[in-house]
């Protein structure tokens, strides 16, 4: 009885046993970490310029090797150049910023706006001059790096960086060495002739790509190259100025027809969320009559480079008259476009307009009259080679070979 007693709990014992899980690993369970509860810092001054606070959101879990931080930067605050090893994506949170690939022209990112910078790219990225963004950070580690931090930027470097990315004038005065501006004039026209960067802003790039589309009706790739110009800061003024002059070298219909794409644009934009600036209307008062042609004929030998003059004008003198009354005249003297802007137009739609050489030349010529660098009118042929019409970008790049040949004999 009693052997079979213990042959009995030992056989209950070992069911139980075997009912029983052996202890394991703790399940892998989701975890929400609260805002309140993830310290804030100050991004250190070896690696940031400006105010720059940081959470770091998350931290890579095994086997994952992404991990991420909450960036905000105040008004004109950045980081300093660095790569990273497998690559970083910034998410836009809030606010207007930059991002700047070594050799690129920076890029002006917005709220919702997604970043992918590749693997061992040396960049940066920050706020705007005016006002402060946030942006999400994520970047994988690699052997325990996800950064390698290098030189800072300098103001000098933003300040180009601004410039590039259109969030500045391209042609704001520069005042010459050991000078400074006199008159309101005087200021004004040096704003025209001093050059202020080697690469042409975001928002300078859409410029001849829309001039080229709207010369040869190609009304698809033109919706394509204005939401490009809006995307990069162009205002609805300036879009519709740039159409609105290109009728004097493309002709009313096609005009007319670009700012009826136009409008298209700016609503599916609207029903999409985007609000686009809508700029500013003209603020110079425009002469009439007899001064009318004084301030046209004024600035058709500024931007020509002496007066205009031959046995075409002494054939049919009106059309030099209506050039400088009207075009240089009406149209130039309204200041809500820059002069390297409307060269930069005229130079696209012209060379995406066959048997129109000569006078393309002669706005090469102007173009690097008015401060657009031979390196800037190089990337308009290569942007018209990668994204036009190559018949056009063979054009453009022998009007600037031809150009840049007078220039060097003076």
């Amino acid at each position: 009885m009693k052997t079979l007693l213990c042959l009995a709990l030992s056989g209950a014992a070992t069911a139980a046993s075997a009912q029983t899980p052996v202890a394991a690993s703790a399940a892998p369970t989701v975890i929400v970490r609260m805002a309140s509860s993830t310290p804030v810092t100050t991004g250190a001054k070896e690696t940031f310029a400006g105010t720059v606070r940081i959470s770091s959101a998350f931290q890579a879990q095994s086997p994952g090797r992404a991990g991420g931080a909450m960036v905000s930067f105040e008004a004109r605050a950045r980081t300093a150049w660095h790569t990273h090893p497998l690559g970083q994506t910034l998410v836009v949170t809030a606010g207007l910023g930059l991002v700047q690939q070594q050799g690129q022209p920076a890029q002006v990112i917005r709220p919702g706006d997604v970043a992918s910078i590749p693997a061992n790219v040396r960049h940066w990225h920050g706020a705007g001059p005016d006002g402060s963004m946030s942006h999400v950070a994520i970047a994988e580690k690699e052997d325990g790096i996800s950064v390698t931090w290098q030189d800072k930027v300098s103001d000098r470097d933003y300040e180009a960086a601004v410039v590039s990315a259109g969030l500045a004038s391209a042609t704001t005065a520069v005042t010459l060495p050991g000078r400074v501006a006199q008159n309101t004039g005087e200021s004004r026209a040096m704003a025209r002739t001093q050059p202020t960067s080697e690469i042409l802003s975001t928002k300078q790039q859409a410029i001849p790509l829309i001039a080229s589309f709207m010369a040869t009706g190609d009304m698809p790739k033109l919706n394509a190259a204005l939401n490009q110009g809006l995307d990069a800061g162009t205002t609805i003024s300036e879009a519709k100025e740039i159409l609105v002059q290109l009728y004097a070298y493309a002709g009313f219909p096609k005009s007319l027809n670009a700012l009826g794409e136009l409008m298209k644009v700016v609503e599916a934009r609207k029903q999409r969320g985007i609000q686009d600036a809508p700029g500013r209307e003209p603020s110079r008062s425009i002469a009439t009559g007899n001064e009318l042609v004084a301030a046209g004929k004024a600035n058709q030998t500024e931007i020509s480079g002496g007066p205009v003059q031959g046995p075409l004008f002494d054939f049919a003198p009106v059309i030099n008259q209506f050039l400088q009354a009207h075009l240089f005249g009406d149209i130039f003297e309204r200041d809500n476009l820059d002069w390297q802007s409307r060269e930069l137009a005229t130079v696209g739609a012209l060379a995406a307009t066959p048997g129109v050489e000569a006078q393309l030349r002669s706005h090469m010529r102007a173009s690097l009259r008015v401060g657009l660098s031979a390196a800037q009118l190089r990337q308009l042929t290569q942007l018209l080679a990668e994204r036009g019409d190559p018949d056009a970008a063979s054009r453009a790049n022998e009007a600037l070979t031809q150009a840049l040949t007078a220039a060097s004999k003076g």
